[in-house]
């Protein structure tokens, strides 16, 4: 294991340290837990958005809290969910008067820590709403059991951009909903990575071998095979992400390419290039496109394609600045 780092233990809240020096004036951290991730300043009335979730994806999930975004965050250990009362002490922190929304991905152990978070704010009469994201096609038929991956950020974005509106809590929720619910993800792993505390990859691929479908934390994909090109790759992702929400001709689309943490930009763009080729092929007009990293699993070589379906509505939410120590959009 080659990592820059001190000891293996300390290596999530050295880096939340880092953070904190590099960026004082945008984000603090609440009841003396570096892990209670928040915006430096909250705005009165306006709904207050809550993330959280294992660290190793950055910018996910915490490089989203800033202004036009979200407003706090609960980071974990290394793909570990953070604890209830983290997410409640955030809340506490953030809440300015209108409510709170949580917007996290779809795992058994940050639903569990939302909830219980929920019950928590129950008690201090502090309104909370959920939804999860869940946009990971292959990882499940049933839409509801899917896991949330790095379409995630088109639901930060639009919920983001209606809270900075002035929008009520429903209003906020609705257009979180209106991203899900146009959104889809399909990615895919060329190696493995390693967990500073465990000292070893979490899974194994061959040389020339990569996983389609293969989740953010090494969960399984739909098939181990050999090395596709570019433009295969695009044309199955898009085959199945179309499959799953049909788009039609002339309709609009913003697409993101996510590198999952060691896939160089040059490659993200040649990806990038091919998906817009096959989607202008089709007839499909491309609103937005957005190249980088978004969700990482550490230092994984790979990434994924995501679409989401615009309207109106959405093309202002995608259009809405944001300003956080990781994403600025004027």
């Amino acid at each position: 294991m080659k990592k820059i780092i001190n000891a293996p233990e300390n290596y999530v809240d050295d880096m939340l340290k880092g953070i904190y020096a590099a960026h004082s004036d945008q984000v603090k951290y609440a009841a003396d837990d570096l892990r209670c991730y928040c915006r430096a300043e909250k705005k009165p009335g306006k709904v207050a958005i809550i993330t959280g979730g294992g660290s190793g994806h950055l910018p996910l999930f915490l490089g989203y809290v800033g202004d036009g975004m979200i407003d706090g965050c609960g980071v974990g250990g290394v793909f570990q969910s953070p604890s209830p009362e983290q997410i409640y002490n955030i809340a506490k922190e953030v809440e300015a008067g209108a409510g709170v929304l949580y917007l996290y991905g779809n795992y058994t152990g940050d639903i569990m820590t939302f909830d219980m978070a929920t019950d928590l704010c129950d008690m201090d009469d502090i309104e909370c709403r959920s939804l999860v994201g869940a946009d990971d096609v292959n990882s499940h038929k049933d839409p509801a059991t899917r896991r949330g991956v790095a379409g995630i950020y088109f639901m930060f974005k639009a919920a983001g951009a209606r809270a900075d509106e002035g929008g009520s809590l429903n209003e906020v929720l609705a257009a979180a909903q209106l991203a899900k619910d146009n959104t889809r993800t399909v990615g895919f792993a060329l190696t493995p990575c390693i967990i500073p505390e465990v000292g070893h990859a979490n899974f194994e691929l061959k040389e020339n071998e990569m996983a389609m479908g293969m989740g953010i934390h090494g969960e399984p994909g739909v098939w181990n095979g050999p090395l596709k090109t570019s433009r295969e790759i695009a044309e199955e992702s898009l085959n199945t992400l179309l499959t799953d929400m049909p788009v039609a001709d002339c309709e609009e689309v913003s697409i993101l390419i996510n590198g999952l943490g060691a896939t160089s930009i040059e490659e993200l763009y040649i990806l990038s290039n091919d998906v817009t080729q096959i989607l202008n092929s089709k007839g499909i007009k491309i609103y937005k496109t957005i190249v980088g990293e978004y969700a990482t699993s550490m230092e994984m070589a790979g990434a994924s394609i995501s679409i989401c379906k615009m309207n109106d509505e959405l093309k202002k939410y995608m259009d809405h600045p944001v300003n956080t120590p990781f994403i600025c959009q004027k």
